[in-house]
């Protein structure tokens, strides 16, 4: 365009430098029903990225100073099926839409595979571009299995990918008759949940046991009949403990407690108020006082709006910036850190790093050091412990724990972070020459002094950096 056409490579690094402090997230379901002939099941729930940071608005702000339309700085991106064979005539263009809280949002709301696609799993590609020609990155989803329909079977541990777990996150909505317009979906909206018909949120569900004094968590499959809660991923805020129960024929049933599957149709019980269950009017949600079943006392009639849907989901982060330099490439591909392990100790202690997506041009950061980094593989880095003398100057004096967050830095200063950390720890345990060389210090002799506190201050700077170290996810 004339836009594009009048924008120097100035600014074209200025673009790129706006996704600085930026995080892209794709919510995506773990499942997907396979369509058949000419129909088109679409994803449900609909594959949604949200953008967030303020990088993107630094360089609107200056385009929009320098007389630029917003077709130079806007945020545009495709969704489509990890298929070589798909073009980008063949994605879903996603239209960003600003909220409140200045996330960028936008759902491929008409995706779907058809029976021509063979494969029994696949991935999501998201391709983000600036002004619909400068490429930020690529971004793909975690795996996803397809089904053809939901399965009615008791699920046994063959299945157990089509179970959901404890702990693990879901989506839940709501559909009438079949019908995609009227789906709705249990979304939280500054605080309080809501019915939307375009939005959803990502809950971690979790199982209890009811015991004396209360509730206490459990692991292990979903099981009807269970106590379950749900609570915003995003937000922290929860529903109440409701039991699940399976529904057949809009009905509830109160004898079952078999495993719950992927799509299963569900209600939830409040347990503290008899027959009253999860339900949704228009956009509010609403507890619904089912009348019990004259002929079935095992069997609850319901009504179209407290009759959800459970399907398991992932959210998949990527966050990244770029330092001080601007960036005139892509930022993909992400690099992913799939596991820690640490070889050898003290002045030679290695972490070893696997995930995927590494290139020699990657450098290890403990914190904002950098380290002697090594490529191994696209799978495996190995990089050279930082002592922890470089942490402080007074580290002589350190007898609490040293927690770095762990970053992969590339060459032209783009900044990877990850959710891992590194925790040095001390924890001494004096030799019986060191223990000796303190009680010589304690007899009033000068060199044996000064030789004592050597060896103590030696003994405490090698139990820093021996091979007492942790590794951890941060929640």
């Amino acid at each position: 365009s004339d836009s594009w056409s009048a924008c120097t490579d100035e600014h074209t690094a200025l673009l790129v430098s706006g996704v600085r402090l930026e995080s892209v997230t794709i919510l995506h379901a773990k499942v997907a029903q396979k369509s058949y002939g000419n129909e088109k099941r679409f994803f449900c729930p609909p594959p949604c990225v949200y953008i967030s940071g303020h990088g993107w608005r630094v360089v609107q702000d200056h385009l929009k100073a320098g007389g630029y339309g917003d077709s130079v700085y806007r945020i545009c991106g495709y969704m489509c099926l990890d298929s070589s064979s798909q073009s980008q005539a063949d994605a879903f263009k996603l239209l960003f839409d600003e909220q409140p809280n200045s996330r960028l949002f936008a759902c491929a709301k008409s995706l779907f595979i058809s029976d021509q696609d063979k494969r029994k799993h696949f991935c999501l590609l998201l391709r983000l571009f600036l002004g619909n020609r400068q490429e930020v990155g690529s971004f793909q989803s975690r795996m996803i299995k397809v089904i053809s329909k939901p399965s009615q079977k008791r699920q046994s541990m063959k299945n157990a990918d089509l179970c959901i777990s404890s702990c693990s996150k879901v989506a839940l909505f709501n559909r009438l008759r079949s019908q995609t317009v009227s789906t709705r979906y249990l979304s939280v909206d500054r605080g309080a949940f809501i019915a939307s018909a375009r939005q959803w949120t990502a809950f971690t569900i979790t199982m209890g046991k009811c015991m004396q004094g209360g509730i206490v968590l459990s692991e292990g499959f979903i099981c009807y009949g269970s106590v379950v809660q749900f609570i915003c991923t995003e937000s922290g805020v929860a529903l109440p403990p409701m039991v699940i129960r399976k529904v057949n024929k809009q009905h509830a049933i109160l004898d079952v407690d078999e495993p719950v599957s992927q799509l299963h149709k569900c209600a939830f019980h409040f347990r503290d108020n008899p027959n009253a269950y999860l339900c949704l009017l228009n956009d509010t949600i609403i507890q619904y006082q089912a009348p019990s079943s004259i002929r079935d006392s095992s069997r609850v009639v319901l009504n179209d709006g407290s009759c959800w849907t459970i399907i398991g989901v992932e959210v998949v982060q990527f966050t990244f910036n770029q330092g001080l330099t601007c960036i005139q490439t892509p930022v993909s591909p992400f690099p992913v850190i799939n596991g820690l392990e640490v070889n050898g100790g003290g002045h030679v202690a290695m972490l070893e790093i696997h995930g995927e997506n590494f290139s020699p041009h990657l450098k290890m950061l403990f914190g904002n050091r950098e380290a002697e980094t090594m490529f191994k593989s696209p799978k495996s880095l190995l990089c050279v412990i930082p002592d922890v003398s470089v942490y402080s100057d007074n580290w002589r004096c350190f007898r609490r724990i040293i927690t770095l967050p762990l970053s992969l830095i590339r060459t032209d200063g783009l900044i990877y972070r990850t959710s891992y950390s590194f925790t040095y720890t001390p924890e001494l345990h004096l030799s019986a020459s060191s223990r000796g060389a303190a009680g010589g210090r304690e007899g009033g002799a000068d060199g044996g002094q000064e030789d004592g506190e050597d060896i103590l201050l030696e003994t405490i700077h090698q139990e820093f950096t021996r091979t007492n170290f942790h590794l951890f996810m941060q929640s």
